[in-house]
């Protein structure tokens, strides 16, 4: 029996070591802790309950990448980062924003104030692969906070910034524009146009 809690322990630390230390319940579950194996494990403090359904292994270090992995468990791997969070991933503009950005298959239903979710079918050519999580491609992040609330001046920094890096090639944002909204398409081609003036004057 001793052997068979460590083999379960292993299975579960080899999990959660590609999580970022988190797993949620149903996994758990999967791996073999029953429900009240794992009432057992919050209890005694060998597991940390951080939400209803989702664990950390304890004394986990933490990164700054740790709030995508959590989130992304807690939409059980539907969301990807998207908005302004993924402006904030790619380090595009000085945006900071204080809650977690997610788009989320229109049949999502889940909510939490911390999380603002976008109910949208994502093509896989405007997602990017991370470990644990999701996050949509540059240029698809500059067209979602074109058509949002983010002010000009964020989306006008957020393009220059995109182009200067090589994360995104004015052809490539002109194309996009094309399949926008009027108000979203006019937003990014004025970013577009700024950061081309910007650049003349230099």
């Amino acid at each position: 029996m001793i052997r068979n809690r460590q083999d379960l322990r292993r299975q579960l630390e080899a999990l959660a070591f590609n999580q970022a230390g988190y797993f949620t319940a149903a996994q758990a579950l999967d791996v073999g802790y029953t429900y009240q194996a794992q009432r057992y494990h919050a209890t005694t403090g060998n597991w940390v309950r951080v939400d209803r359904g989702l664990f950390r292994l304890p004394h986990w270090p933490s990164a700054p990448e740790d709030e995508y992995v959590r989130w992304t468990l807690w939409s059980r791997s539907l969301g990807v980062l998207s908005h302004e969070s993924a402006l904030r991933i790619y380090d595009l503009s000085d945006v900071d924003p204080p809650k977690i950005h997610l788009t989320v298959p229109p049949s999502f239903r889940a909510k939490d104030p911390m999380v603002i979710t976008y109910p949208q079918e994502l093509p896989e050519e405007d997602i990017e692969q991370r470990q644990a999580w999701q996050v949509t491609t540059p240029l698809r992040t500059l067209a979602d906070v074109s058509g949002s609330d983010l002010s000009q001046e964020h989306v006008n920094q957020a393009v220059r910034e995109a182009l200067d890096r090589g994360l995104a090639t004015r052809g490539a944002i002109l194309r996009r524009s094309d399949v926008l909204t009027d108000r979203a398409a006019l937003r990014l081609e004025r970013a577009l146009a700024t950061a081309t003036e910007n650049h003349g004057n230099l």
